[in-house]
């Protein structure tokens, strides 16, 4: 009985560390129009957060490019790419980092939290000084 108590104690906390991270897959929501447009894989890499377009969901955009970015991502298929790039965790946020819009071809400063009140609602926050816009991304299945 002590043993089954364990096991369920253990699950349980891995379910709840789980369904805290950032981690994983998120549907990108557009906050102009509401659309779904994407899914992003948030990953850790040397102790930073980043995050790559692994789905496009509108099929004409398939193949589309980022045409008005500039440097190495110019002309570059948005599938596939890194947008999010060396986020670290500060408290329950995670900052430092940038995001790009490829749609634009701007690179903001970000900021990402998880909702406090539910834990499959990540927060994006791109910002140039005072000025920000943000989305709502919800955890997509895996």
């Amino acid at each position: 009985m002590k043993k089954s108590i364990f096991t369920l104690v253990l699950l349980m906390l891995a379910v709840t560390v789980n369904a805290q991270s950032i981690l994983g897959n998120w549907k990108t929501v557009d906050d102009e129009t509401g659309e779904t447009k994407s899914i992003v894989n948030l990953y850790e890499e040397n102790g930073k957060i980043y995050g790559k377009v692994v789905k496009v969901f509108n099929k004409d955009r398939q193949e589309a490019v980022c045409d008005k970015c500039e440097g190495a991502k110019k002309d570059k298929l948005i599938l596939g790419m890194t947008i999010i790039e060396g986020m670290k965790k500060k408290g329950d946020e995670y900052k430092g980092g940038t995001i790009l819009d490829p749609q634009k071809g701007k690179e903001y400063d970000c900021k990402i939290w998880l909702d406090e009140d539910n834990t499959n609602k990540l927060n994006v926050r791109g910002y140039i000084a005072f000025l920000y816009r943000t989305q709502n991304w919800y955890r997509a299945a895996e």
